[in-house]
């Protein structure tokens, strides 16, 4: 039999608390916060009524991810937190040993639409930041301005060919 090993976890939930940015010793940066992720399961009984359930789920991110979260994300905030589950242990001070699970987050997504957010501020800026703009972007480059139609090497537009009938389409 093959080994198979797979650790994937996609969460869609909400905030409990604005993160906080941090700085590991080495200067990396990182943030946890917790998300409320409501579980629906049917009640014991003769009754079979759906009830809800918030699971309280700790996740770290690191990096860009950390400060992006940080920046556009806080309390009651939706979000989507695509990850893998790591498990760490450590000896507390009273020599007990204790262990953490958490999600890693690869990706953080935007979950609600831009003026939907319940905890307030503009947008998913927090109040009075600015929007959304990934310090690596770069204009892109058009051939002809946007708004003008392309034309052939002698200046004129572009030749194509006219179908009168779908049936000469060729898919």
């Amino acid at each position: 039999m093959a080994n198979f090993n797979l650790n994937k976890v996609i969460l869609g939930g909400r905030l409990t608390a604005n993160p906080e940015l941090k700085q590991t010793q080495s200067g990396i940066m990182v943030t946890s916060f917790t998300i409320a992720v409501n579980r629906r399961f049917q009640s014991k009984g003769d009754d079979g009524q759906q009830t809800q359930q918030a699971d309280f789920i700790n996740v770290v991110a690191w990096r860009q991810q950390a400060e992006f979260v940080c920046r556009y994300f806080h309390k009651g905030s939706s979000i989507c937190v695509v990850g893998s589950i790591q498990t760490r242990s450590w000896t507390d001070q009273q020599g007990g040993k204790r262990y953490a699970t958490e999600v890693v987050a690869d990706e953080v997504n935007f979950v609600d639409a831009k003026g939907e957010n319940p905890g307030g501020g503009q947008g998913y800026a927090p109040s009075g930041a600015q929007g959304y703009m990934p310090s690596a972007y770069i204009e892109p480059q058009y051939s002809t301005p946007v708004g003008q139609a392309p034309t052939s090497q002698n200046g004129s537009a572009p030749q194509f060919e006219v179908l009168s009938d779908d049936e000469e389409l060729p898919f």
